[in-house]
This record gives structure tokens, sequence and C-alpha cells, in this order.
């Protein structure tokens, strides 16, 4: 199990290597990515509200946490992984690794010069990402209960749990459109439409 001290140097190793290219790893099959330590799992933990923890303990420096971030990555089974060049190890989410804190809406001219919405989120850890096709909204559903727990991909396979205040001002945001012969409810964001639920009733206790 790493300390904090050495996590933070492994991430630290990842930002100085000046070889490894802009994704921020070596290919797959590399000499590089081949030597890469496997170091099982540390002793690190986001809680579903985007707290990181090592230890149990809440790690109080932001500067670290983004660090961090900057290498967490997801495996094709699910887990989530803090990746350098130099070594690899597990750690814990208990729900979404980021939160999506804050939304700004605006018009933009991303569709060609005809003025579209685009809707625009910050994390946690500030970190803005703009809902398109690449960066989905998708709301999950509880079967039982109908309660929404809404989400958007800020990077390949890692999401960010929208926060209950930034929810209803996506409801608010929403719009009833037409998808596979059932009508939705939902919003609009660079000329993709993100369904929230069907017509009429959309579940106000986002969490």
């Amino acid at each position: 199990m790493p300390t904090e001290g050495k996590a933070a140097g492994c991430a630290q190793a990842g930002s100085q290597a000046g070889s490894v290219p802009s994704g921020g790893l070596p290919p797959a099959g590399t000499v590089l990515a081949r030597a890469r330590q496997e170091c099982g799992a540390y002793a690190i933990r986001i809680g579903r509200d985007g707290t990181w923890y090592y230890k149990d303990s809440a790690i109080q420096r932001k500067p670290l946490v983004c660090l961090f971030a900057s290498v967490l990555k997801r495996g094709d089974d699910g887990a989530y992984w803090l990746e350098t060049p130099a070594e690899r190890g597990r750690i814990e989410v208990e729900d979404a690794p980021f939160v999506a804190v804050e939304l700004f809406w605006r018009d933009c001219d991303c569709g060609g010069g005809e003025p579209q919405q685009c809707l625009t989120f910050r994390t946690n850890l500030d970190e803005m990402v703009t809902a398109d096709a690449g960066h989905p909204i998708r709301v999950q559903l509880c079967p039982r209960t109908r309660e929404p727990r809404p989400y958007i991909t800020v990077r390949p396979g890692l999401e960010a749990r929208i926060s209950r205040a930034v929810f209803y001002e996506l409801v608010a945001l929403a719009e009833q459109e037409t998808v596979d012969g059932r009508e939705v409810l939902g919003v609009w964001s660079e000329g993709t439409f993100f369904p929230i639920d069907e017509v009429p009733a959309v579940d106000m206790a986002a969490d």
C-alpha cells in the first residue's frame, strides 16, 4: 500500500515523463507499458460526495486530489485505477469519481452559424465539460421509486454525478420530444438531445 506521499510521487512521475504521449499512457504492448508495476489496491477511496480519502482520512489538499484525478482511469471490468507510466493501483469509488456542482447555460454558434443551446458543467475539481455527443448526460432511474441519478461523462469511462441543485436547473430547461415513439422530457446541448424522463412526471428527488 502506498503512503499518500508515494502516491503523489507516482502521479508526479506521470506528469514529468516527457516521452509519454499526450494521453498520459504508453501504447498498449510497448516496453514501457509492460514494465509498469502493478501495485494492487491503494488505500484510496472516493466517497459518494466526491471527497477523496486515504486510509479513511479525507485528503485536504485539493492540488493533490487534482493530481490523482489526472491519472484516474477505468478498466474494461469497471474497476478504477490510478495509472502512471511507472505503476498503477486500484482505488475504490462509491458512486462516480466526480460531482457536477455548477451549470452554465448559453447559446453558441456550434451549429454552423445557427445558435444552439450549450450546457457546460463545472465539477468539484473545477474541470469544465460541455454536454455533447462525446460527453452525454444520462439519467439512471430506480425501477421501484423512479428516483433519478443523473450523470455526465467527463472523460472516457469517467462520469460526474450531477448534484441535486444542478439537476433542478436541468429540469427547468427540459423540453418535450419524441424519441423512438415515446414522449420524453430532456435537454438539448450542442445539437444533441438528452432524455431525462418520460412525460409527464420528472421525479425531482435527485441526490
